[in-house]
C-alpha cells in the first residue's frame, strides 16, 4: 500500500480512538502531525500560547467527559505546557500530551531545542510518560497512553516523539491490522462494602453525602439523585463536583461543601458522611474537622487507595471508581427500608438559608459593585445549558456562594494546583466541547488572572467561539493583597496593585464585543446583550477590593460569621 509517516500514524490512531479535536500551537518539530490533520480534516484549535492549548484540552475533557489532546512542539513549547500537565495531574483530568522533540541523532549536540529530557521532566507529573524510539511504535504507544489516561484514577499522559521518528516512514503493510481500543470498565464496590456504606447512612441521625469531581460521568447525576431520593439524605459537593448534584430534588440539594461550616455552631454537625470522590485536603480544610466533623462516621470511596483516610480517620475505605459506586449504591439502597429524614433535611435548608442571608446582608450594593452582587448577576444569567469557568482566587470563592440556585451544566475552576490564568484556556476548550450542543461558556476571571492569556481573545475570534469573558476588576491581586493586609499590615501592601487595565479594549482590538460597567443595571444590560450575540465578548466590571469571601476566611482560620469586634467595620 505504500509508506506512511509518523505524523500520519499519530492522526490515524487518534481518529481510530474517535478524537474529534486537538488543541495546540504549531512548531517545526510537530509539523508532520499538522500536515496529517490537514489531510484528514481533523481540527486543530491553535492557540496563542502552549499553556492555553494544554488548559483547553483540560477544559474539553472536563466538560465532555472524553479524552483531551494537546499537541506542543519541542523545547519552550513543552516547558510552556508544564503547568497544564501539572494541573491535569493534580485534578485527575485525562489529557494526552503529544510533544515534539529534537531528532535522536542530534542528542548532545547543542542544537536547537534538543538535549532536553522532556520525559524525565514529565514523569513526576503524569500517570505515564514515554519517548517513541521508532516510527512503527507510535500506534501501539498511543493506544497504551490513551488507555492509561482514561483508567481511574484518570489523569494526564505524555508521548514524546523525536522529529526524525515523526518524519520517519514505514510500510503500511508491515504495521498489521488496526485493532479497536477495548472499552474500559469501572470497578464497583463489593457486597460487603455496599452494606457498610448504607448501614452507616441508615443508622445516623444527621447523615450527608459529599461528592467530588471524580464522581462525574454520563449517568452519575441521575443515579445520585436516585440515591438521595431513596435514602432521604442531602448531598454537598466540592467545587467541580457541583454538576453531579444538578439532578437532585431541591429538598436534597445541599450545594457547595463549605455550606457545612456553620452546622457545628448550631449543634447540627453531620454524624455520618459518605465521601464519593472527595479527597481530604484543601476543599475539606484539610483534617481540621471544620467541614467533615471529627466525630462523624466516615465511609470514603476513591479510585486511588492512597487517598483513603488521608489527614482524617475514617471508618471504612473503598478503593473503586466513585462514579460506578454511585449507581451500585442507588440500586442496593432501593432494596432497604429508610427512616424519615424530612426534619433533618429541613434543618439543613434552614442553616444554608441563614448562611446566605448573612453573606447578603454584608454585601452592600454600590458602585463599584460588591463582588457578591456581581456574582449574583452572572448567576441569574446561567442556565442548565451554560458552562461556567471561574479563574482567580476571589472570583471562584465568591461564585461558590451563589451557584446553589443556578445549577449550570458545568462549573470549572483551578483546582489543587491553584494556578492563576488557567481559566481562559479552560473556557476555550469547554466551549469547543459545548458548541455542537448549542451551549454557551461564560468565563468569570479576575483582572490579575486574565493577564496571563488575554491574547486568547484572538483565538476565540478566529475560531468563532462565543465565550463571554467577565473580568472582575478590583485593580489588584486581591487574594494576595488581603494576605498582606492580614499578615504584615495595611502599610506593607506592595506589588499587588493592578490599576491600569482596560481589558475590554484589548478584547475589542482582537475583534470581540467590549463593555465596561460599574453598576448593577449596566452590568445586567451588558451581560444580556453579550449572551444574545453569537460572538466572543469581554465585560470589564469594576468591583470592590476589600470584601473577603467567607471560604477564604475559613481557609486562613477566621470565622466569617462572627460578630464584628469593637472598631471593626
Amino acid at each position: 500500500m505504500g509508506n506512511v509517516t509518523g505524523g500520519e500514524l499519530v492522526v490515524r490512531t487518534l481518529m481510530k480512538a474517535r478524537v474529534e479535536t486537538i488543541f495546540g500551537l504549531h512548531g517545526a518539530h510537530i509539523d508532520p502531525v499538522f500536515q496529517a490533520c490537514l489531510d484528514h480534516a481533523l481540527p486543530i484549535i491553535d492557540t496563542r500560547h502552549e499553556a492555553a492549548a494544554g488548559h483547553a484540552a483540560e477544559g474539553y475533557a472536563r466538560t465532555s467527559g472524553k479524552l483531551g489532546v494537546a499537541l506542543v512542539t519541542a523545547g519552550g513549547g513543552f516547558t510552556n505546557a508544564v503547568t497544564p500537565i501539572t494541573n491535569a495531574w493534580k485534578d485527575r483530568t485525562p489529557v494526552l500530551f503529544i510533544t515534539g522533540s529534537g531528532a535522536l541523532r542530534d542528542d548532545q549536540t547543542n542544537t536547537l531545542q534538543a538535549d532536553v529530557d522532556q520525559v524525565a521532566i514529565a514523569k513526576p507529573i503524569t500517570k505515564w510518560a514515554h519517548r517513541a524510539m521508532a516510527t512503527d511504535h507510535i500506534p501501539r504507544l498511543m493506544d497504551q497512553a490513551m488507555r492509561i489516561a482514561l483508567t481511574a484514577p484518570r489523569g494526564p499522559v505524555l508521548l514524546d516523539i523525536p522529529w526524525d521518528v515523526l518524519m520517519g516512514q514505514v510500510d503500511e503493510d508491515a504495521l498489521g491490522p488496526v485493532m479497536p481500543n477495548p472499552p474500559i470498565g469501572a470497578s464497583v464496590p463489593g457486597a460487603e462494602d455496599l452494606q457498610a456504606a448504607l448501614e452507616m447512612l441508615r443508622g445516623a441521625e444527621r447523615p450527608v453525602i459529599v461528592v467530588g469531581s471524580d464522581a462525574r460521568s454520563g449517568t452519575s447525576e441521575a443515579e445520585l439523585a436516585e440515591l438521595c431520593r431513596v435514602t432521604g439524605v442531602s448531598a454537598f459537593a466540592d467545587t467541580e463536583g457541583l454538576s453531579v448534584l444538578n439532578a437532585l430534588p431541591d429538598e436534597n440539594y445541599g450545594g457547595p461543601l463549605q455550606g457545612l461550616y456553620s452546622f457545628s455552631a448550631a449543634d447540627a454537625a453531620p454524624d455520618a458522611v459518605l465521601m464519593l470522590g472527595v479527597r481530604f485536603g484543601l476543599s475539606t480544610v484539610h483534617g481540621s474537622g471544620k467541614l467533615i466533623p471529627h466525630g462523624a462516621k466516615i465511609v470514603q470511596i476513591d479510585a486511588d487507595g492512597r487517598e483513603l483516610g488521608r489527614l482524617q480517620p475514617i471508618q471504612h475505605g473503598i478503593a473503586c471508581d466513585p462514579s460506578a459506586a454511585i449507581g451500585a449504591l442507588a440500586r442496593a439502597a432501593g432494596e432497604l427500608e429508610w427512616p424519615d429524614r424530612s426534619a433533618w433535611r429541613s434543618q439543613v435548608k434552614s442553616l444554608l438559608r441563614q448562611r446566605r442571608e448573612m453573606i447578603s446582608a454584608k454585601a452592600v450594593s454600590a458602585s463599584p459593585l460588591h463582588p457578591f452582587r456581581a456574582s449574583e448577576i452572572v448567576a441569574r444569567h446561567l442556565t442548565p445549558d451554560t458552562t461556567l469557568v471561574a479563574d482567580g482566587a476571589l472570583t471562584y470563592l465568591w461564585f461558590s456562594e451563589v451557584l446553589a440556585e443556578a445549577r449550570p451544566s458545568k462549573y470549572l475552576c483551578h483546582g489543587y494546583l491553584g494556578s492563576m490564568g488557567v481559566g481562559f484556556g479552560t473556557a476555550l476548550g469547554a466551549q469547543v466541547a459545548d458548541l455542537p450542543k448549542g451551549r454557551r461558556t461564560i468565563l468569570v476571571t479576575g483582572d490579575g488572572a486574565v493577564g496571563f492569556s488575554i491574547a486568547e481573545f484572538d483565538t476565540l475570534v478566529r475560531k468563532g467561539l462565543p465565550v463571554v469573558v467577565v473580568v472582575m476588576n478590583n485593580q489588584s491581586w486581591g487574594a494576595t493583597l488581603h494576605f498582606q493586609q492580614l499578615a504584615v499590615g495595611a502599610n506593607r501592601i506592595t506589588n499587588t496593585r493592578l490599576e491600569n487595565g482596560s481589558y475590554e479594549k484589548v478584547a475589542e482590538a482582537f475583534g470581540a464585543a467590549a463593555y465596561f460597567v460599574e453598576d448593577e443595571a449596566s452590568f445586567e444590560q451588558a451581560l444580556s446583550e453579550a449572551l444574545s450575540q453569537d460572538k466572543p465578548a469581554c465585560i470589564n466590571v469594576r468591583v470592590q477590593r476589600d470584601p473577603i469571601p467567607p471560604e477564604e476566611m475559613i481557609l486562613i482560620g477566621m470565622d466569617p460569621f462572627a460578630a464584628p469586634q469593637a472598631g471593626e467595620g
